[in-house]
């Protein structure tokens, strides 16, 4: 991912900010699915005031709700499976099979069996 522009990188990450699950998570649980994309302090805090201000996320008292109901990811058509050697983007760890979440804006992962669960919010 560090052939992404800027711009792309808020992008993706807005998008997955869009389609998480959960209706409501700690500012901790958003900017962990953030890093996913990004580590970036800077631009994690410009992901969330984008999001803010698309009217995607609502921020108060450390929790971010999330505003649209309905974009959850299908995982049958969004989500697909590599075999290969990869390292989980969200927990590093060394996986054989990927999964990779595809959005509008481009390709998110690879991701372990449970870290895209985690990822997307549903677990």
């Amino acid at each position: 991912m560090t052939d992404q522009t800027r711009e792309e990188r808020v992008e993706l990450a807005l998008e997955l900010l869009a389609h998480l699950e959960a209706d409501e998570l700690s500012l901790a649980d958003v900017v962990d699915r953030i890093e996913t994309v990004t580590t970036d302090p800077t631009l994690t805090r410009d992901i969330l005031d984008t999001a803010e201000l698309r009217g995607i996320i609502e921020r108060e008292d450390g929790r971010i709700r999330h505003q649209r109901g309905g974009t959850f990811v299908r995982f049958e058509s969004q989500v697909v499976q590599r075999e290969g050697d990869f390292d989980c983007r969200r927990c590093g760890a060394s996986i054989s099979t990927g999964h990779f979440v595809r959005f509008e804006s481009g390709e998110l992962g690879p991701f372990g069996s449970s870290c895209i669960r985690k990822v997307l919010g549903r677990e």
